[in-house]
């Protein structure tokens, strides 16, 4: 591998993450709050509000308890929305952190931050720190795959390499038609007509190459190469119908069509052939407005697709070795947020909102950290981002504060000069 191998034993060989674009509201999902149905309609206390800071909301607007109950699921207990029976499903393999806080209550710098543990853009992501430190297992395939269901908010920046060599940079797959431009050979062309062109181009790059020592011209040379073996395996790859019907139903996915189930079914495909991390993004968890229209909708589709994902990597032996990450880039407000319209809805939040990991040696059934009675703030075992990134490279086997690379004069990493394993959510 390029970062030079682990530190330690591994846990995790792979990472499949599913950033939920917007931030998933907690105390709807994850993080039951009974009391705050006391102060529906009402402003919270003073005391409980003091010094927060919200997007677009007043430190007095009203509260807004969740109309969904909340229930214990599977042997371990652990209450989880009605919205989310299939996640319950899977309950005594997953680990749900209630106390995760950021610096962070914009959507571009908060998903940048959650990404690559940094709020403005240009240092490298998870993604490309993980296949720096890991190296490729598959040569024709790229190490860091990005599967889209809408866009991020920070757009390509949210699967850059950053100051890496760019080879660690993600690879995006479309969600329709092709799943990279041209991967088929033009009318009138040969695939042997490609390979003589692949050959002259890089003829002439090795020529640039020996004369100016250049790196990227070396990740010219290798990723020209990649696409022609990807021309290969990529069609097969995304050639759903292969799937058995069961499988399919399972994750609620239809092989033609583009969605988040679709996309979670291709990433267990990748991680079985070799690819070391699959970063999924889905759009439109911004609920600033409709909350509890869209929300009866939304999480189904999401929990069905999340906890099959679950179900079939445990079932095929590959959940032991694969991290899996589920959350946004902040939570929302216990607070309504009331647009003109009247369709209600939640603003940003980041002093106190949920994750949820499984697999790659995450303890199961497990419940982290805890949140005052209104989840305006941590209350037990907080866990900042860089905590959260810190613990995720412990499980690829990697210290944080080893996995550097020197740029400008400075050692960087992943974690900044933060970060702190939190040994309570690993085996």
């Amino acid at each position: 591998a390029p970062g030079g191998g682990t530190h330690h034993a591994p846990r995790a060989r792979h990472v499949i993450y599913l950033h939920l674009a917007g931030g998933p509201s907690q105390v709807d999902l994850f993080d039951p709050k009974p009391a705050l149905a006391q102060y529906d309609g009402q402003p919270l206390p003073e005391s409980v509000r003091a010094g927060k800071q919200f997007a677009f909301i007043a430190p007095d607007a009203k509260v807004m308890a969740s109309p969904y109950a909340f229930r214990p699921y599977g042997r371990c207990g652990m209450e989880l929305s009605e919205l989310t029976p299939r996640l319950g499903d899977v309950a005594d393999d997953i680990t749900v952190i209630r106390s995760m806080v950021s610096s962070e209550f914009s959507h571009g710098a908060a998903e940048m931050f959650m990404l690559s543990g940094h709020a403005r853009i240009g240092r490298p992501t998870f993604g490309a720190w993980a296949s720096y430190g890991l190296g490729k297992l598959n040569a024709n395939l790229p190490s860091y795959v990005v599967l889209t269901n809408g866009n991020p908010f920070s757009g390509a920046s949210a699967w850059g390499a950053g100051f890496l060599p760019s080879i660690h940079q993600g690879v995006e797959f479309r969600n329709s038609g092709s799943p990279i431009h041209f991967l088929a050979d033009p009318e009138g062309m040969t695939r042997l007509d490609r390979e003589d062109v692949l050959h002259a181009i890089n003829t002439i790059n090795r020529q640039s190459l020996a004369a100016i020592g250049d790196p990227e011209i070396a990740t010219r040379i290798g990723q020209y190469e990649l696409a022609g073996r990807m021309q290969l395996a990529v069609p097969e790859l995304v050639r759903l119908e292969d799937e058995p019907r069961h499988v399919l139903e399972r994750y609620g996915a239809k092989p033609d069509q583009p969605s988040l189930a679709r996309n979670c079914l291709i990433a267990r495909r990748l991680v079985e052939r070799g690819v070391r991390f699959v970063q999924i993004f889905d759009s439109g968890w911004d609920h600033h407005t409709n909350i509890y229209k869209s929300y009866p909708v939304r999480v189904p589709r999401m929990d069905q697709a999340f906890a099959a994902l679950i179900h079939d990597l445990k079932q095929r032996g590959l959940l032991e070795h694969t991290l899996v990450v589920l959350g946004g880039e902040f939570g929302r407000t216990p607070m309504a947020q009331v647009p003109s319209s009247g369709d209600v809805g939640r603003d940003h939040h980041r002093d106190a909102f949920s994750m949820v990991l499984a697999g790659g040696g995450i303890r199961g059934g497990h419940v982290h950290g805890a949140t005052d009675d209104f989840c305006m703030a941590v209350t037990a075992a907080p866990v900042t981002v860089h905590d959260l990134h810190a613990t995720l490279l412990h499980q690829l086997g990697f210290d944080h504060r080893q996995l550097v690379f020197h740029h400008q004069g400075r050692d960087f990493r992943l974690t900044d000069v933060e970060g702190n394993l939190v040994h309570d959510v690993v085996l």
